[in-house]
């Protein structure tokens, strides 16, 4: 009884399990990542707020409560939650139509829409439904990923080269008004933004262990302020306000939520996908490392208290939890420490902000999501399997052309598509001997077989979904082995399951070769097919017989009473089992 009650708040409150062991070595590590994510955390948070079409001190809010919150809730020692840059085009991507954008009705959907996803994420986890994450196929999750970070680089181009365009999801749009705006672009904007392309690309490729994003960020301010560049007409962050977010319940209303339920689900979905694969990627030997649907509930409350104190939706970001894994994080308060390094930011140093460029952020962004852009899975997926090639440039270029959820979801109907098609055809080979192993015949040409025999695998359940493929495979294969045919065996050691239309079906297949003269057998049956067939009694047929192995039916075939029928072991296996 006391276990119950000791286990009880450790199970609402994670943190609660390490930290009564917690110790100086654990606070060592922790102090020393925190720092490390905190540092990163304040650029990476500003320039993801301009992603999401809201000022860069939101970015900051987003980037205070959720971190905090996920220390106390969540079970990875290296997630570093906060602003990303996908879940941040997916906001301005669902709130541009909404409002003007960086109003202050836009913010206020903005901080409906992380109500909204908190919620979702934490029912899904009350639900346990973090099961969903396995509907999302690596293709279909890396052509999203590739397309958003396509998108967000695109869209950072206006900044970069002084561009003024109207804001758009669409690729092809975007493009086309770059292309007509070109002309105009602001040359000093355009320098600064290229040169600082330039040099946060190259201490990344040469410098990879620098800060970069903060470096260029002081360089940018800096030099801004200094040679004041606000005056050759380079826009700037502007005021930004300074101390810690007030407690703020977003504008609620049964339109509003009805119309930003589409967009939230998208969002929880996807921010819970790349918190997932984020520490599924950095996982080390600790079980409590992924726990789906504790992650999710983690998340939920990261985000709904979040949206309390002013910030928007939030996820894990690989470059920072990377960051945090590497400079030795020992428990998730990382996640405190890195919080508190954003809270002294707000309280003593946003004032200084004012100076920022905004073509500097947009260089900081545009070299954050090249990373993303995984051409390189796609060339060797098309050299693997080109179905799967196909479903992630279909989900790439639907989410380019068309929307981010649409993406989203057709690629994953499109993965569940081929999911059902191969399960309702799956490989079929007949067997022949190759040096006394049954191998494929397609494969292994040299295979022997016996004109009399024909012994066939089918590689998957037998359904109501491929038993028409089934039939029609075996009488193809019936139909090729010619009048010579004595003998049908099916390997069934690759069937996992039979169901009852699929019984049925063997039964009308056997009495029709019973019927032709031939003998029908299985081989190799395992335990849950076995049962299925004894429900219907096709394991005492006699038209039937069972054989622990092939070799079994053809030496019973050749040589008749020389190995016994394996069905009164095989039934008698089965009533015990079920005794």
């Amino acid at each position: 009884m006391s276990l119950r009650r000791a286990s009880a708040p450790s199970s609402f409150l994670p943190f609660l399990q390490w930290f009564a062991a917690y110790s100086r070595s654990d606070w060592k590590g922790d102090w020393r990542a925190g720092c490390t994510v905190g540092i990163l955390l304040v650029p990476q948070a500003m320039a993801y707020a301009t992603i999401a079409g809201l000022p860069v001190v939101y970015g900051l809010y987003a980037a205070l409560v959720p971190p905090l919150v996920y220390g106390f809730l969540g079970n990875s020692r290296s997630l570093a939650v906060g602003p990303v840059a996908m879940d941040s085009l997916l906001v301005a991507a669902g709130l541009s139509g909404l409002a003007a954008v960086g109003s202050d009705a836009y913010i206020q959907w903005a901080l409906l829409l992380a109500l909204m996803v908190g919620t979702m994420q934490w029912t899904m986890g009350r639900l346990k439904m973090g099961f969903l994450i396995h509907f999302l196929s690596r293709p279909v999750i890396s052509g999203f990923t590739t397309a958003a970070a396509l998108l967000i680089g695109v869209h950072q181009l206006p900044a970069l080269l002084g561009i003024a365009v109207e804001r758009t999801a669409r690729l092809h749009v975007l493009l086309g008004e770059l292309w007509l705006h070109l002309p105009s672009l602001h040359m000093p904007t355009a320098m600064l933004g290229l040169s600082s392309f330039g040099l946060m690309w190259a201490l990344k490729k040469w410098a990879p262990q620098w800060p970069s994003a903060l470096l260029l960020l002081v360089a940018g301010t800096s030099c801004s302020w200094f040679w004041g560049w606000s005056g050759f007409g380079i826009l700037t962050v502007g005021n930004v306000p300074q101390g810690l977010p007030s407690f703020t319940v977003p504008s609620v209303s049964l339109g509003r939520i009805e119309t930003l339920l589409p967009m939230a689900a998208t969002l929880a979905l996807v921010s819970f996908v790349e918190a997932m694969g984020v520490t599924k990627a950095l996982a080390t030997s600790t079980p409590n490392d992924v726990k789906p649907n504790d992650e999710l509930k983690a998340l939920g409350w990261a985000n709904l208290l979040g949206s309390l104190f002013q910030g928007y939706p939030t996820s894990g970001g690989f470059s920072r939890s990377a960051v945090a894994h590497h400079a030795g994080a020992k428990t998730p308060a990382a996640s405190w420490v890195a919080a508190s390094v954003v809270g002294m930011t707000l309280l003593f140093l946003t004032p200084l902000f004012q100076h920022l460029p905004f073509a500097v952020l947009a260089a900081m962004i545009m070299v954050a999501v090249m990373g993303l852009v995984d051409v390189k899975y796609l060339r060797v997926l098309w050299q693997q399997d080109r179905l799967e090639a196909g479903i992630l440039a279909l989900t790439a270029l639907v989410t380019l052309w068309i929307s981010l959820p649409m993406g989203m979801a057709i690629g994953a109907l499109a993965g569940l598509g081929v999911l059902v098609q191969r399960m309702m055809q799956p490989h079929v080979a007949e067997l022949g001997k190759v040096q006394g192993v049954y191998r494929n015949r397609m494969r292994f040409p040299e295979a022997e077989t016996d004109p009399g025999i024909l012994i066939v695998r089918y590689d998957g359940p037998l359904t109501f979904a491929n038993r028409a493929h089934f039939e029609s495979e075996m009488e193809r294969l019936v139909h090729g082995k010619g009048p010579t045919l004595q003998l049908i065996v099916l390997q069934a050691d690759t069937i996992s399951y039979i169901d009852a239309t699929s019984r049925e079906t063997i039964k009308a297949l056997v009495n029709q070769w019973h019927q032709k003269g031939w003998k029908t057998s299985i081989s190799g049956a395992i335990g849950p097919v076995r049962d299925a067939l004894a429900k219907d009694g096709l394991l005492m047929a006699d038209q039937l017989s069972f054989q622990i192995s092939v070799d079994h039916a053809v030496q019973q075939f050749n040589q008749p009473g020389s190995v016994p029928d394996a069905a009164m072991h095989l039934a008698q296996q089965h009533s015990s089992s079920t005794s």
